[in-house]
C-alpha cells in the first residue's frame, strides 16, 4: 500500500484481518440442510456455529449436538469454509416456526428478524438476574477489552466480544470481522465448555449495541451488556422488556438504558 502523511507517499506494508464465507451445515439421520452463509474470520469455527444456532434457538443446549467437525465431502474445494453440525436425533429441527432465513454477512448479522413476540414464542423469559456490579468497575473494562485484543493490535480491523466477572475480571475475548460473529463466537464457547446460563457476569461489545446483540445476550443468560457505542432504540426497547440491563458510550462516563438497578453507583 502506499502511506500518505505529510504531502508524502510512501510504500509500506500492512497486515489485513482476514474475511472468508463460513457455510454451517446442519445434520440429522441422514439429512443435511446449509442454514447459514456468514462472512467472518477463519478461527473458532466451531464456537462460532454453536454459538449461532444457541443464540438464534435452533438448539436448546449441548446435549444436541453429536459432533461439530469441517466437511470432509469428496470434491469440496472449501471444506475449512464448511462446518457440519450433527445432531442427535431422527430429524432436523422445525426451522420454518423460526420465521426468517439464516442468510447472513459480517455487515448486518442475521436479516429478516422477527419481532419481539417471536422470543417469547421461544420461550425467552425476563431476566430474573439480581447481580450487581459496582459503577467504577465498568469503565475499566474497554482498556481491558483492548490490551487482550491481540489481532486487533495488529490490523486494527476486528470487532470484539468479552466476558467479565462483576470484579472486572476477564474472563474470555473473541475477535471476528463481524460483531455479532465475535458473540455467537463467545456464546459459543461458554457452550461447548457447559459455562451457559452465563449468570453474574458483564459482556462488553466493542461496537454498538444492536437488538440482535441483546437477543443473543439474552440467549446466554447474560445480564448486563455493554457497549462502546450507542444502542438502537429496538436494542433498548428489546432489553427493557426483558430485563436486560443495558450499558451505552462507555468510557470514563456511560448510559444506563435499562434495568439500573444493577449497578451500584456511589
Amino acid at each position: 500500500m502506499l502511506r500518505v502523511a505529510e504531502g508524502q507517499a510512501r510504500p509500506q506494508g500492512d497486515e489485513l484481518v482476514s474475511e472468508e464465507p463460513l457455510e454451517i451445515r446442519l445434520l440429522a439421520a441422514g439429512q443435511r440442510r446449509t442454514l447459514a452463509v456468514t462472512l467472518r474470520t477463519p478461527g473458532q469455527d466451531f464456537e462460532l456455529a454453536a454459538g449461532f444456532l444457541f443464540a438464534e434457538g435452533v438448539i436448546g443446549g449441548r446435549d444436541v449436538i453429536r459432533r461439530i467437525a469441517y466437511c470432509t465431502d469428496p470434491g469440496e474445494a472449501q471444506q475449512y469454509n464448511i462446518v457440519n453440525v450433527e445432531l442427535r436425533g431422527e430429524s432436523l429441527p422445525d426451522l420454518e416456526r423460526l420465521e426468517r432465513h439464516f442468510y447472513t454477512t459480517s455487515a448486518c448479522g442475521v436479516c429478516g428478524k422477527a419481532g419481539l413476540e417471536q422470543l417469547r414464542l421461544r420461550g425467552q423469559r425476563p431476566l430474573a438476574d439480581a447481580s450487581r456490579i459496582r459503577a467504577e468497575v465498568l469503565p475499566q473494562l474497554p482498556q481491558k477489552l483492548r490490551r487482550a485484543q491481540g489481532l486487533f493490535e495488529r490490523t486494527g480491523g476486528l470487532h470484539a466480544a468479552a466476558l467479565f466477572d462483576l470484579e472486572g475480571n476477564l474472563l474470555a475475548l473473541r475477535e471476528d470481522v463481524g460483531r455479532h460473529n465475535a458473540l455467537d463466537k463467545l456464546i459459543g464457547w461458554a457452550l461447548l465448555e457447559g459455562k451457559l446460563p452465563l449468570e453474574e457476569k458483564v459482556v462488553l461489545v466493542s461496537g454498538r449495541a444492536s437488538y440482535e446483540l441483546c437477543q443473543k445476550a439474552l440467549a446466554a443468560g447474560v445480564p448486563i451488556l455493554a457497549a462502546i457505542s450507542a444502542p438502537s432504540s429496538l436494542a433498548v426497547e428489546l432489553a427493557r422488556q426483558f430485563n436486560l440491563t443495558l450499558v451505552g458510550f462507555l468510557r470514563e462516563s456511560f448510559n444506563i438504558y435499562s434495568a439500573p438497578e444493577r449497578i451500584l453507583l456511589r
